[in-house]
């Protein structure tokens, strides 16, 4: 029986040694660049990691990513000055743009649009909120005093849960653990947890999950909804302030209530809706395993975005 079980062991740790190497030498596991929390209070990534992200259980997406000194996934440094234009393009993993090669991001196309006669500096991070984009913004106030327009990406369902900003220690805490740690290093453990298989383990540690858009249902709770998002988005332009000259929304407006867009345009905000041309796309615009936009998603985005400062003469364009 002892032998037996000994030879069971054996046989188990080299399994587990021959899937550690397949995985390795086919990079299945994504490369997820470490987080930290500035003396601003920003969470963002630490600075000049480079590396690929892995999406699917196939190899399905593969691309690279580069974190610049500023501690975003960019193509170029964020070098602000009256010198020149610059548009900033603040958001979530959809602005992080980890599921395209940093070099062919969101905001490279939009450079591509406008003729190169602009630079984009791309604020992404996996996670961001209104409020984390409104508290950057306010943390970094010299340098967007500095950026002539800046775009905040609104996933509405998930982002208007808060009215101000906290950071998210617990968060980084965690993912600094040697739990995670063990993760990252073994990329079994890492190429296991892409693919789901510990989500049921996730859960139990109670990772972050911001899309609160399932726990309140019914007619009279979606109303009351409604009603919470637009409070705490008043609350944020009452605690940060909203430039109504150099600040645009881009969202899609099939997911976004009336009365948040009607609000906007009561009060001069201006918003970039990509609803039309998602609608009207014969081409799939987003990943087939993944609600994130594809390459024709971002080229769409990357044309709505540039037309909307070009039709509009902001003088992003010489």
């Amino acid at each position: 029986m002892k032998k037996i079980l000994l030879k069971f062991i054996v046989y188990f740790f080299l399994m587990l040694v021959c899937l550690e190497g397949l995985v390795r030498v086919l990079h299945l596991y994504t490369e997820d660049p470490p987080r930290f929390i500035d003396s601003y209070g920003v969470e963002k990534r630490v600075p000049n990691h480079t590396g690929y992200a892995v999406t699917g259980n196939r190899n399905q997406n593969y691309s690279k990513f580069s974190i610049n000194n500023s501690g975003f996934n960019s193509h170029r440094e964020f070098t602000p000055s009256k010198d020149k234009i610059e548009i900033a393009i603040i958001g979530d993993s959809f602005i992080e743009g980890f599921h395209q090669d940093f070099d062919d991001s969101l905001g490279n196309k939009i450079e591509d649009e406008l003729k190169n006669n602009i630079e984009v500096y791309e604020y992404g991070y996996a996670g961001y909120d209104m409020a984390n984009q409104m508290h950057l913004i306010h943390a970094y106030k010299e340098d967007f005093e500095k950026i002539d327009h800046i775009v905040l990406y609104l996933n509405y369902k998930s982002d208007l849960g808060r009215s101000e900003y906290t950071p998210n220690t617990g968060r980084i805490a965690m993912l600094s653990s040697l739990l995670f740690k063990l993760r990252d290093n073994i990329k079994l453990l890492s190429y296991t947890s892409k693919i789901g298989i510990l989500d049921s383990f996730k859960k139990m540690l109670g990772e972050n999950n911001k899309d609160i858009s399932n726990t309140i249902e019914g007619e009279e709770a979606q109303i009351e909804k409604e009603e919470l998002f637009l409070n705490n988005f008043k609350q944020l332009v009452k605690l940060y302030g909203f430039d109504n000259n150099k600040t645009h929304i881009l969202l899609d407006s099939r997911k976004t209530s009336a009365s948040f867009l009607n609000y906007c345009k009561e009060n001069g905000m201006s918003y970039i809706d990509f609803s039309e041309a998602f609608e009207e796309s014969d081409s799939p615009t987003t990943l087939v395993y993944d609600k994130h936009w594809n390459n024709n998603g971002r080229e769409l985005i990357a044309s709505i975005v540039s037309e909307y400062f070009i039709t509009r003469s902001l003088d992003t364009v010489h």
